[in-house]
């Protein structure tokens, strides 16, 4: 049996990086920068008002000055304020020519053609962006790798960089095995169970940002699964097949991925997902594994998401690991073991852990709410409260539990 990280670092020695297309702002949402980014122009590229006033010049000591033009976001710049002079201004305008403050509307009072400034002293640079004073041309900005966001994208937006380098989302496969499977729409009959590990495995590989391009179920036939596999792993990057992995009559995944693919590895030192198969051809990564819902998502979670992140493109493909103290004993297993938790912050700021409850690898119900995949290393005696164990975070750790 392959340990765990050995067996990790296996698939990501074979996952290759997809090739880079160009791409639009409003499609580039959640994919990942191909080459680093710099500021081609700095920004904002002239010095602005920060709020509605008068531009002024801030040594000028009188109180009294005379409005000689106004000055508008977007339109060119209007005239020169000297001195005992003012440029009424709109937030966002270009600062005109010799003034180096804005004083705030409600700090004057309009007569005609003058204005009275009541502040008793105006500050150089007073309520004026400078130019690039958000960035400066040649900064670095974004790097390769970088999820674009809402902020990335108006960065890029904002800098002219149009379209945007990222890598091509992989194309994954979910292949479903069965004949016990319905559709989730479909009554139940004898001995039969509605396919959620599709549906799971379908939402997970969406939250990395990858696309879903086939997902059916395959039935328990030699020469039908071999042609739906034939099919999948050519039109796919990535292929993930459900159930058939493990040592039955009808657990046909296994000997066809020998025929189909070279195979890395059948079995894991792991707890949930000892069975799960690793596979590729020239053309795709293949991921046999198993069929209980919860060895599924722990499969996908340590495998196949860094995987998918990391074909994208990705800087960042792992979870974070964190130290946690166990609020309730813990009992020691033969191998080591992704047992689902609820992670959170007390008073002090230490991360408590505690069970989501039993944790048998058909319980898919043992996820919800967890946030956590506490790793449990095998040894002769539990864990008991208090101590100190590695955990896998799956989302934020939540606040001070009441």
């Amino acid at each position: 049996m392959w340990p765990p990280d050995e067996a990790q670092g296996k698939v990501r020695s074979l996952t290759p990086l997809l090739t880079v297309e160009q791409v639009s702002l409003r499609t580039a949402v959640g994919r990942y920068l191909a080459a680093n980014i710099v500021a081609v122009e700095d920004h904002p590229p002239f010095a602005a008002a920060t709020m509605d006033g008068y531009a002024v010049i801030a040594e000028d000591a009188s109180p009294w000055r005379e409005v000689i033009a106004e000055q508008m976001a977007g339109g060119a710049i209007a005239a020169t304020v000297t001195e005992g002079t003012a440029v009424r201004i709109t937030t966002g305008a270009p600062i005109p020519c010799g003034a180096n403050a804005v004083v705030p509307v409600e700090e004057t009072e309009a007569a005609d053609d003058h204005i009275v400034i009541h502040q008793e002293r105006t500050v150089p640079g007073a309520n004026i962006r400078p130019i690039g004073s958000d960035l400066r041309r040649g900064d670095p900005v974004l790097r390769a790798g970088t999820p674009l966001g809402p902020a990335e994208i108006g960065i890029l937006a904002g800098q002219g960089l149009v379209p945007v380098a990222v890598r091509r989302r992989p194309r994954v496969s979910i292949v479903s095995t069965g004949d016990e499977l319905v559709e989730p729409d479909r009554p139940l009959g004898p001995g039969q169970v509605r396919d959620s590990n599709r549906f799971s495995l379908e939402a997970a590989v969406s939250e990395t940002g990858a696309e879903t391009v086939w997902s059916g179920r395959a039935p328990d036939i030699l020469a039908d699964l071999r042609h739906v596999l034939t099919e999948r792993i050519a039109a796919s990057d990535v292929v993930i097949t459900t159930g058939g992995v493990s040592m039955g009559q009808l657990d046909l995944v296994k000997p066809l991925l020998s025929e189909l693919a070279t195979v890395h590895f059948r079995r894991l030192f792991l707890k949930p997902g000892k069975p799960l198969n690793f596979a590729t051809t020239e053309a795709a990564l293949i991921f046999g594994v198993p069929g209980n819902p919860v060895s599924a998502l722990v499969s996908f979670e340590l495998f196949i998401r860094p995987a998918l992140l990391m074909m994208a493109g990705a800087a960042d493909i792992d979870r974070p690991r964190v130290q946690v103290q166990l609020d309730a004993p813990l009992t020691a297993g033969d191998r080591i073991e992704f047992q689902r938790a609820m992670v959170f912050t007390d008073e002090t700021g230490l991360l408590h852990a505690s069970s989501t409850g039993a944790q048998q690898s058909s319980r898919l119900s043992s996820f919800l709410g967890a946030n956590a995949l506490l790793i449990i290393v095998p040894r002769a005696e539990p864990y008991a409260a208090g101590e100190r164990v590695e955990a896998l975070l799956l989302g934020a750790p939540a606040g001070a539990a009441s």
